[in-house]
C-alpha cells in the first residue's frame, strides 16, 4: 500500500538533520502508514506550494495555515496542531474544505495550571518587590509592607472559561483556601458546580474576583474580552493572570488600568506581541510579572506533544475519528469511523 504524505514546514535551524532524526517521535505512530515530507518554506505562499499534494499537515508554531494555504490543498484530510491553541489555523476555511483539525488539549494542562498558580502566588506575596528589597538592603522594610496585605485564604479566584486547565487551577486554588468562581457559557452549571466551583456571569466574574485567571481559547468572541470597560468593573485590588493567549487582553487598556490603579497587578505568560518590544511599559512595573510564553514547558511537554500529534494524524489517515477534533462540524463532510479504545483488561486479537 502506498504510504500517505504528511507535510511539515522545515525550520532553517533543522535543515542539517534527516527526516528520521527530526521526526522520530511523530513517526512512532505514522511510520506504518505515512512518510513525513519536509517543506522548506519561509512564507505562506511557499508553504502553500509545497503542501498542495499532501494528505496531511502538522504544524505548531510555524507559518499560519490560512485561507491561501488551505485553498491550495488538493488531498489533505487532516491538519494536526501540536499545541492547545489553534489560532495559527483558519478553522473556518478548513471546515469549509472538509479538513479535520486536531490539537493536543490534554498533554500539558497540569504544567500550565502550575504556572498560573505560580504567577498568582508571586503577585499575592509581592515577590518582585520582595526580591528587590532583599537585594537593595531594605530588609526590615519588607515585613511592614506585606503586613498590609490580606492573606490569600478566603479570597476569590475567578476563572474565565472552565476547560481542562481551569479545572486543574480550581483544584490548586482550593488547596490554598481560595473561593473559586467561573464564567463559561459553553459549560453546564452542573459540571462547574460538580467541581465545587460557583458558576457566575461575566459581570459577576469581574466584580467579585480578587484574582482573575484566563483559560479560554482565543477566537473572535474572546478577542480583547478584557478591555477598558472590563478593567473598570474590576476591584482596584484585583490581579489578572493570563496563561492562555495574549490578544484576549487589550494590552493598551491593561497598561492604562495598571498605571491608573484601576487594578492592582498582572501575571502574564502571553502578550499581544511576542516577543514584545523591550521598552514595553509592563516590564518596568513592579506589580507585573511577565514570563516568555513558557507555562507548558517541562521535559515531558515537547516529546509527548509530538507523539500525540502523530497519533491524531495517524488516526484520521487510517479513516478514524481523532481523539481531539477542533472542528466537529466537519463530520458530515468526511467519512471517518468512530472508534472505541480497547478495555484495559482486553487487548486486540493479533
Amino acid at each position: 500500500m502506498k504510504k500517505k504524505r504528511v507535510g511539515i514546514q522545515l525550520p532553517k535551524q533543522a535543515r542539517n538533520q534527516t527526516v528520521e532524526e527530526r521526526y522520530s517521535l511523530e513517526l512512532e505512530a505514522l511510520a506504518p502508514i505515512a512518510e513525513i515530507i519536509d517543506v522548506p518554506a519561509d512564507t505562506p505562499a511557499e508553504f502553500a506550494a509545497g503542501v498542495q499534494d499532501m494528505d496531511a499537515i502538522i504544524t505548531s508554531w510555524g507559518l499560519q495555515i490560512d485561507q491561501q494555504v488551505i485553498s491550495n490543498l488538493k488531498k489533505c484530510v487532516v491538519i494536526g496542531v501540536g499545541s492547545v491553541g489553534v489560532d495559527m489555523v483558519d478553522i473556518a476555511a478548513a471546515t469549509r474544505a472538509g479538513i479535520v483539525v486536531t490539537n493536543v488539549p490534554d498533554i500539558f494542562i497540569e504544567e500550565v495550571a502550575d504556572h498560573a498558580m505560580g504567577l498568582l502566588l508571586d503577585l499575592a506575596r509581592r515577590t518582585p518587590t520582595m526580591v528587590r528589597m532583599a537585594k537593595t538592603g531594605d530588609w526590615y522594610q519588607a515585613r511592614p509592607l506585606l503586613s498590609k496585605i490580606p492573606r490569600l485564604y478566603g479570597q476569590t479566584l475567578g476563572l474565565f472559561a472552565f476547560g481542562n486547565v481551569a479545572h486543574c487551577m480550581a483544584r490548586r486554588a482550593k488547596a490554598f483556601g481560595l473561593n473559586v468562581i467561573a464564567y463559561d457559557p459553553y459549560v453546564s452549571e452542573l459540571e462547574i458546580t460538580g467541581a465545587g466551583v460557583e458558576p457566575v456571569s461575566f459581570e459577576e466574574l469581574l466584580n467579585r474576583s480578587d484574582y482573575l485567571s484566563i483559560h479560554s481559547p482565543h477566537n473572535d468572541e474572546t478577542e480583547h474580552a478584557f478591555d477598558q470597560a472590563a478593567f473598570a468593573q474590576m476591584k482596584n485590588s484585583a490581579v489578572i493572570i493570563n496563561t492562555a493567549r495574549g490578544p484576549m487582553i487589550d494590552e493598551t487598556a491593561l497598561i492604562a488600568a495598571l498605571q491608573a490603579g484601576e487594578i492592582a497587578g498582572a501575571g502574564l505568560d502571553v502578550l499581544e506581541q511576542e516577543p514584545p518590544e523591550l521598552d514595553n511599559p509592563l516590564f518596568s512595573m513592579e506589580n507585573v510579572v511577565v514570563t516568555p510564553h513558557v507555562a507548558s514547558a517541562t521535559t515531558r511537554m515537547r516529546p509527548e506533544t509530538r507523539r500525540r500529534v502523530g497519533r491524531e494524524v495517524a488516526l484520521v489517515l487510517r479513516g478514524r475519528w481523532p481523539m481531539s477534533c477542533v472542528n466537529p462540524t466537519v463530520l458530515p463532510k468526511v467519512t471517518l469511523e468512530r472508534w472505541q479504545p480497547y478495555p484495559m483488561n482486553r487487548g486486540p486479537n493479533r
